[in-house]
């Protein structure tokens, strides 16, 4: 009788969910009404139990042993990101995350300390929801699960196998169970300061689960599945274009025009004439005197001697008048 109350009462609360938020119901979340009604169950298990004890994790252990407990289960974790990046076909990703593993679990005492990541080996973070991805599977509708969170059809498979696939699931009830609790305690720990911001920021702390968690796979996804970006081209240019290569490029140097300005820098010199000899001016080949800097420009007046521009005008004389 107990459980039949309690089921009703909970497909009462689906039902008014759903009259509350069935206009605003997006395409991809068709399942809302039951998710509101577990991701409200699994909050409030959440607020009650595993924050409660997540913080007082965080009293009694210092943050020392804390990262060492959460290098040992990332490291296991290498496993899955090497099995996965294989199945996708990631073999620099997955030959990246054995090495993590083996330097990490050698050097590292058994994973406690992170000799990988200083070493220049990142972390690839990938599990089988990615990987059927990766070859086509849809996602399929929004899903909520008990306990475990936001997830989907294909993640939700996913979790299955990568569960399976976990080293810990293989070892004896009196090792496993305890593992499982410290790995949920640490993760939970890890994930306090994300609470606080969700609590602070989120109008509908549902929707906003929802399209973080939408968003996320999506973008991951797309990282799986980008092409490798293409390199720019270094090549020679065609012979028949007739376009010269950059000053300074590989290849055939550009042909260049004596007296003529380097390519990309102004032509200061007068037509129909050779650029001076440094240390010359142009009037007679007169000395100038040496400047400070040879990016500024020298404005030195030419002398009695020097010869008129082609065309100019000369200059009144001052004992002269100047003609009408």
């Amino acid at each position: 009788m107990k459980m039949r109350t309690a089921a009703l009462a909970l497909a009462a609360a689906s039902l008014a969910t759903g009259c509350a938020t069935g206009p605003d119901r997006k395409p991809g979340d068709p399942l809302e009404p039951m998710n509101r009604a577990i991701f409200s169950f699994n909050d409030a298990l959440d607020r009650t139990v595993a924050v409660p004890i997540a913080k007082g994790y965080q009293k009694v252990t210092p943050q020392p042993l804390r990262q060492a407990i959460s290098n040992f289960f990332s490291n296991l974790g290498d496993l899955d990101n090497f099995a996965n990046s294989l199945l996708q076909l990631h073999i620099k990703d997955a030959t990246e995350s054995l090495m993590r593993f083996a330097m990490n679990s050698t050097f590292g005492i058994g994973g406690l300390i992170d000799f990988a990541t200083p070493a220049g080996l990142p972390k690839h973070k990938q599990d089988f929801g990615l990987t059927l991805g990766r070859w086509g599977v849809p996602s399929g509708p929004y899903l909520v699960l008990p306990l475990f969170g936001p997830s989907s059809f294909r993640d939700g498979l996913g979790y299955l196998v990568d569960f399976r696939a976990s080293p810990i699931t293989y070892l004896d009830a009196e090792y496993k169970y305890p593992l499982y609790f410290l790995q949920f305690v640490s993760v939970r720990s890890d994930l306090l300061g994300a609470t606080t911001l969700l609590e602070q920021a989120a109008l509908d702390k549902y929707s906003f689960v929802r399209d973080a968690y939408t968003q996320q796979r999506k973008s991951l996804l797309r990282g799986v599945n980008a092409p490798p970006s293409s390199l720019p081209d270094y090549g020679e240019p065609d012979e028949d274009s007739g376009a010269q290569a950059p000053s300074g490029a590989s290849g055939t140097a550009p042909s260049t025009v004596p007296g003529a300005a380097p390519l990309g820098l102004p032509n200061y010199s007068e037509p129909d004439k050779a650029a001076p000899p440094q240390g010359a001016s142009g009037a007679g080949g007169a000395k100038r005197p040496p400047a400070n800097d040879s990016d500024v420009p020298h404005y030195e007046d030419p002398g009695e001697g020097a010869a008129p521009s082609p065309g100019a005008t000369p200059a009144p004389s001052p004992d002269k008048p100047a003609s009408q």
